[in-house]
Formats: C-alpha cells, structure tokens, sequence
C-alpha cells in the first residue's frame, strides 16, 4: 500500500462523520484512512498480497478508494471498486473493463478528457463530474453486507453534504447504488421522488432547508452498471451508456 505513504496523518473515527469535513480533499483523506469494515480491510490487503499473476509487479493499492474528481455538476455513484481494478490502482472505476466501457463514455460525450484511465497518474481529467462508491472498499465476490452498506453510506451522506451546492445531476449505476443514493439523500434533508430503478428512469430531488441553494431542483438518472455481466449480455450497450451521460451533461448545463 505504498499509495498511502503521501497521505496526512489518520485522523480518528469519531472526528470524520460526525464532525463536518469542509472539502472534498479532507473527504478522500478520511476515507483512505477509514477501519471500520474488517472484513473488507483484510479482503483488500489480501487481494493487495496474492494479486492477480496479470499484475503481478504491480503495487496494489489494497485499502478504501477514495472518489476521482473536483466539485461536480453531475454525481456518478457506483457500488464498490473492483478487487483487481480500483483496489489495483487506488481511483475510482480504473483498471477493469467496467471502467473502461464507463470512461470511454464519459469521453465520447464530452466529460473525460481521455477515452482511458488506467493508472492515477495519466493524466485522466473528468469536466464537471466526480465518480463515488456506495461503498469505498473491495467486497469479497463483490457482495457487500449490508452492514457495510450502512456503515460507508455515512461517506456518501457526507460527500453529499459537501457536493450539494453545484450538484444537478446524480448518476446512480446500478440498482444497489440507486438505492444507496436515495436513502443518502433523504437521510440528508433532501425531498426524493419514489420511482423504480432502470436504465434511463429518473427521479426528482430536491436541496433541503438551510442548504446552499435550498429547494433547487436535482435530478436522479439511473443507468445499469457497465459490469461484463451486463456489457457482455448485452443488456446494457454503448449507445445506451452514451444515451445516459449524455442527457446527465445537458441537464446538468440548464440553470
């Protein structure tokens, strides 16, 4: 975990949700520095020693990933990094076929400054967006419990707290992550239109009282998640994932 060397010092548990994080840095910080999963800690730094012959000579990551981008426009929230993709390289959908059908997206519509993001220092940029985790480390078999759901979505409370003022547009992949985000926000203060979950659905939200730019208008636009159970099926498709980002620039563009 040879990443983590640069970070700032821990900070403690009780002073990170709680207490109110001022920038999306102190987040990622936090969340690097996050134990309270064990069971997704010890399946990460495993994952982090065994590694995957491919990548054998590779310097894991092995620990939470923080999310990869500045203050968004539009909120891309995914379910949890990949074991051999962001767990590998320590950003947020980077390193696996999931993220690279999701940046050649985001690149084709005009968000991305480059169609791949392989390792943290390529000189990836993302224009307006900021991609998250309904849970920030590695699950075995990709499952997390939902305890572990509960306990990471006190980050993306947090995040959203913190994201709330220049926000218009959230992205949830998948259903697991649409739910995640729902319960975020109205655990937040937020007013959320009930709607189901699918590709393309979209729901209402609305900035709660006492908030920069209260009662501003959100929308939640669901897209499946670009899993190879789903790019491989061809459930979910190029145009399909083009189709969603590309509504989620132009609605985050309208005032």
């Amino acid at each position: 975990m040879a990443a983590h060397a640069g970070l700032p010092a821990p900070l403690c548990w009780l002073t990170l949700v709680p207490a109110e994080l001022r920038t999306l840095r102190q987040l990622d910080r936090a969340v690097t520095e996050c134990r309270r999963c064990p069971r997704l800690i010890e399946w990460c730094e495993q994952v982090a020693r065994e590694k995957r012959a491919a990548y054998r000579d590779d310097d894991y990551w092995g620990g939470p990933v923080p999310g990869f981008g500045t203050q968004p426009r539009i909120w891309i929230v995914g379910l949890a990094p990949a074991a051999h993709g962001a767990n590998r390289t320590g950003r947020m959908f980077t390193g696996d076929r999931s993220g690279d059908w999701l940046f050649a997206s985001l690149h084709r519509v005009g968000l991305a400054s480059q169609a791949e993001s392989t390792h943290r220092d390529d000189g990836q940029e993302l224009h307006g967006v900021r991609i998250t985790a309904a849970v920030h480390c590695a699950p075995p078999a990709n499952k997390p419990t939902t305890e572990e759901q509960h306990t990471c979505g006190a980050w993306l409370q947090e995040e959203l707290r913190i994201i709330t003022p220049k926000v218009r547009v959230i992205v949830p992949l998948g259903g697991i992550a649409w739910k995640a985000t729902a319960a975020a926000l109205r655990t937040g203060g937020w007013e959320v239109e009930r709607a189901a979950f699918g590709h393309g659905a979209t729901a209402a939200a609305r900035t709660p009282p006492g908030s920069r730019g209260s009662g501003r208008s959100v929308t939640i636009l669901g897209s499946y998640h670009p899993s190879q159970q789903n790019t491989f099926t061809g459930r979910l498709t190029e145009p399909m994932l083009d189709d969603v980002l590309g509504r989620a620039r132009d609605l985050s563009r309208e005032d």
